[in-house]
């Protein structure tokens, strides 16, 4: 795996964990070994003047190189965030207001949350929360669920 871009420790933690996580249950999500001894995977996260270094992509990470390896389309208008265990837990995450916020600025009609943070996205105003669809997810399977890619 190559990792390129501005990418902190704990980026390049996130995703050598997606990749042991999906490496170790392969079976699971019907992935040929074969396929993965084989992959060359190369994730590039461009700087865009902001340093990446939060532990709030392992979801998205998993996400995206599961995507590749099962040969599924994930839905482009769903969002998401959390750090993934090397069990497939998802982990809660800092600055919920913020991430919904981005969220709503860029039109995403759903966003996957960790179920830890239910607390904190009960405290923000409803009417940030209006118009987009939150589902709170314990595992990684709840999130392929949802992107439809499991």
């Amino acid at each position: 795996m190559i990792l390129t871009g501005l990418l902190g420790e704990v980026m390049q933690e996130s995703a050598k964990i997606a990749l042991s996580y999906l490496r170790s249950n392969h079976q699971k999500y019907k992935i040929k070994i074969e396929e993965l001894d084989k992959l060359d995977l190369h994730i590039h996260l461009p700087s865009g003047a902001v340093p990446k270094d939060g532990p709030s992509a392992g979801v998205t990470l998993t996400t995206s190189i599961a995507s590749v390896l099962m040969k599924k389309k994930v839905n482009h208008e769903i969002a998401m965030t959390g750090e993934i265990t090397l069990s497939g837990n998802v982990l809660p995450i800092g600055g919920v207001r913020e991430k919904f916020l981005a969220a709503k600025r860029a039109g995403i009609k759903k966003v996957l949350f960790p179920y830890a943070n239910l607390d904190d996205f009960d405290e923000l105003p409803e009417n940030l929360k209006k118009g987009i669809d939150v589902c709170f997810v314990k595992k990684i399977d709840d999130i392929f669920e949802e992107v439809c890619i499991k």
